[in-house]
């Protein structure tokens, strides 16, 4: 965060730029979400495709990934990077193979 004089010397700074001064209070009370505004500029499907959130839908709490932060050897750390794309995934199988044939996971 600025502090008091550097958030002073912005703000003179951006009141200076002829071509970008800052939004005023009635500017800022008439601004609207993008939700509401896009459907009557681009249309409902467009606007849809625009505000469709990205990346993978959140799993349930219990199906998640945990991070892990483990020290490995490095050559098998380097083996499985060797293996290519996914070679995280493959060290989770040969875990999850491990925990299974040791009783310590239930089969499914």
């Amino acid at each position: 965060m600025p502090t008091d004089a550097e958030d002073k010397a912005l703000t003179r700074a951006a009141q200076a730029d002829r071509d970008n001064p800052p939004l005023t209070d009635a500017e800022l009370a008439r601004l609207r979400p993008a939700r509401e505004v896009l459907p009557r500029l681009v249309g409902d499907k467009a606007a849809q495709a625009l505000l469709r959130p990205r990346g993978r839908p959140a799993l349930p709490e219990g199906q998640r990934k945990v991070t892990l932060n483990m020290r490995c050897d490095r050559d098998v750390v380097e083996a499985f990077k060797a293996t290519g794309d996914g070679w995280q995934t493959r060290i989770n199988d040969v875990l999850r193979a491990y925990a299974k044939s040791h009783r310590m996971l239930p089969s499914r």
